[in-house]
């Protein structure tokens, strides 16, 4: 796959640039909740450590995860280019992390003196949006199986292992971890899931999905084969 051709600094470069601005870091447990949707923008965050889940609780009750952010990612950019806003989303620890924040205030000081840096916030917003379109056009397109197939092709490029008999998922997911990716109920992956094991497309090994037919997973939602930097789950 094509990488994008833009300035990407490492995490311990942003981290080194953005700790300058820093008011405060903090740690949160396993499950803690960073801000909430309704919650006002009154700064941005970055991961120093864990990961960080961004996600919208649905009318019906489900939860729609958005991404997991890791160390070096920054929380909060859309908010860069407007006046005060509310978050969107939910923004809860995977596991034990710590972040640290930086006002919106002193942004105008950030963009003056790091004038490189700017471009890579602004790329980085534009990267975010073009992910959240895919994703909305998989599950649009082509439904719970169109959303769970596409799932499961950016865990590969995630944490995809080459074994013999295809790609290993190297991480521990639940069936509600992929509901919750999907937007869908754990019921309705169930099912998917149990469809895709009897014809040989995925099989479970050590409690991790493993990937047999990749190709399949791609042409049955006609996979326009983004660069991995876009189709993933970060």
């Amino acid at each position: 796959m094509r990488k994008l051709n833009y300035y990407s600094p490492s995490s311990q470069e942003k981290l080194t640039v953005l700790q300058k601005y820093a008011n405060i870091e903090k740690d949160l447990e396993k499950n803690e909740t960073l801000f909430i949707s309704g919650d006002i923008v009154h700064s941005f965050y970055i991961v120093l450590l864990g990961k960080i889940m961004l996600h919208k609780p649905t009318a019906d009750g489900r939860e729609f995860t958005i991404r997991i952010c890791k160390q070096g990612d920054i929380i909060g950019e859309p908010h860069f280019l407007t006046t005060p806003t509310k978050h969107l989303l939910h923004a809860t620890a995977v596991e034990r992390s710590k972040i640290f924040t930086i006002s919106i205030e002193k942004l105008p000081e950030l963009f003056s003196n790091e004038s490189k840096f700017m471009l890579y916030l602004l790329q980085n917003v534009s990267k975010n949006a073009i992910r959240d379109q895919m994703k909305l056009r998989d599950l649009v397109m082509y439904g719970k199986k169109g959303a769970l197939y596409a799932t499961l092709i950016r865990l590969a490029n995630s944490y995809g292992q080459t074994k013999e008999t295809g790609i290993l998922i190297n991480t521990s997911l639940t069936n509600q971890d992929l509901a919750n990716f999907c937007g869908t109920s754990r019921e309705s992956i169930n099912r998917l899931l149990s469809d895709l094991r009897k014809n040989n497309i995925i099989s479970i090994e050590n409690s991790r999905i493993l990937i047999h037919q990749l190709a399949y997973l791609k042409e049955t939602i006609h996979c326009e084969e983004c660069p991995i930097d876009i189709c993933t789950i970060h």
